[in-house]
């Protein structure tokens, strides 16, 4: 899974298809991501000293990893991520569209560097 959080993406399945926001959480364990706006529910809370109004509390829920994909910052479409070795050794993402870098994913290694 190559989607971080706070990258931006766009929702491909699902009730809330075509939405496009940032990613707040993820939970590399479950294959799922919480993005901010998408599949948002209602939470009912009961009256407390935290929250005395009680009622209804609407909250993001997480969504499969394969519902999404990554609008990318040079082109602005939503595209599919590769993954590279620079020069120096280290792994970054790319788009497969236009083939620009999204970022860095490691730190650079001598046994993939390019002398």
């Amino acid at each position: 899974m190559w989607i971080k959080a706070n990258d931006t993406v766009k929702v491909i399945g699902g009730e809330d298809r075509g939405t496009t926001g940032k990613v707040l959480r993820v939970n590399r364990k479950a294959g799922k991501l919480v993005v901010e706006g998408v599949n948002r529910v209602y939470k009912h809370v009961r009256r407390s000293q935290k929250n005395p109004q009680g009622g209804r509390l609407s909250k993001e829920m997480p969504i499969s990893v394969s519902n999404v994909q990554l609008v990318c910052e040079a082109c602005g479409a939503a595209v599919r991520l590769g993954v590279r070795y620079l020069d120096n050794g280290a792994k970054e993402r790319y788009c497969k569209k236009c083939g620009a870098g999204n970022g860095q994913v490691s730190r650079p290694k001598a046994r993939y560097a390019k002398s």
